[in-house]
């Protein structure tokens, strides 16, 4: 009998949930906002504890110096989009990753925009992939919990003092190390088998390429240095002018509920409860019908969103994007 009512309660709580989920969407639509909203069929049957789960920024870790960059507000132009402002890495700078059932945004973040600062640097000759993998197991508790969460800042602060090795993304055994866990759908029906059927702990860090991997630099020589680590000043022309100097940086958000149905136009936070802190990588910017928006990149595959993207409210500091922004010089 107990197991019954336990089971009930459990549907009853998530038909609660996807009711809720409704809700939102139509309140979002219905009042007019800056961005659509759509139905996520994803979301059967799930409680919000599972998004929870996925928003893996923690507050807290090492304070990182700001770096100090000049900028000249008339050499800032109105758009920007790193996919196009460098030809040679735009394969680097375009993917969009995969944390799958994992609470790791705090690790992809990093290592997109850390790989894509690489190839930049380097005017296109080097095109070597990070290994999420090899942050998320590897970095340990000054990073955070793993799976549990972590701290951009911690993560590179971590290319500067350890490195990263190369790694693809699951399944590809062309790097060093790739990512143990397999892709999924986030939030949407797409290509991929439904996220939440299994937790995954943090990977056991191996300190060892993949034992079927093609690559054949060894681990010990494979591991790729940062120069520094900073954090970037939360005015808009200030992290406009590191993006178009040195590339993309990573930020953290505050997600609501409202969030996750996100499908086009520029998100500010309408409805909703708060979720957690997410991180992404921030790579450009713009203006939609007079509405400023950061161009960003989530890591829930590109079934979510606009393809994986989201454009997110610029110059109000929503959900905190403009508050957090952390990156590096890789030479």
């Amino acid at each position: 009998m107990k197991s019954i009512c336990a089971l009930l309660c459990i549907l009853a709580l998530a038909s609660a949930n996807q009711q809720t989920r409704l809700d939102i969407i139509n309140r979002v639509n219905r009042n007019g906002t800056t961005w659509v909203a759509g139905v996520n069929s994803r979301f059967d049957g799930k409680d919000y504890s599972y998004t929870r789960s996925l928003c893996g920024a923690r507050t807290g870790g090492p304070v990182l110096p700001i770096r100090e960059i000049a900028v000249d507000e008339s050499a800032i132009p109105s758009e920007f989009d790193a996919r196009t402002a460098w030809p040679a890495c735009t394969a680097r700078i375009s993917e969009i990753r995969d944390q799958s059932d994992c609470g790791s945004c705090w690790a992809f973040g990093a290592v997109e925009a850390a790989t894509d600062r690489i190839c930049i640097s380097t005017s296109g000759a080097n095109q070597d992939r990070l290994s999420e993998e090899d942050l998320l197991a590897c970095c340990g508790f000054s990073c955070g919990m793993g799976c549990d969460g972590g701290y951009p800042s911690a993560a590179w602060q971590w290319f500067t003092s350890s490195g990263c090795v190369t790694g693809g993304p699951y399944g590809d055994r062309t790097w060093c190390s790739a990512y143990q866990l397999p892709n999924c759908d986030h939030h949407t029906t797409g290509q991929y088998a439904p996220c939440g059927k299994t937790e995954y702990p943090t990977p056991s860090c191996t300190k060892s390429c993949d034992s079927n991997t093609t690559y054949t630099t060894p681990y010990s020589k494979d591991k790729i240095k940062f120069k520094n680590s900073y954090g970037v000043s939360s005015s808009v022309s200030a992290i406009q002018t590191e993006i178009q100097t040195y590339g993309p940086v990573e930020g953290a958000i505050d997600v609501y509920a409202d969030f996750e149905s996100y499908k086009s136009g520029v998100y500010k936070h309408t409805t909703g409860s708060y979720l957690g802190g997410h991180a992404i990588k921030v790579f450009g910017w713009g203006t939609d019908s007079g509405t400023a928006y950061w161009w960003v990149a989530n890591s829930w595959n590109s079934d979510w969103g606009d393809k994986g993207y989201i454009r997110m409210l610029r110059g109000s500091d929503e959900c905190g994007i403009e508050s957090g922004i952390v990156a590096g010089q890789f030479q």
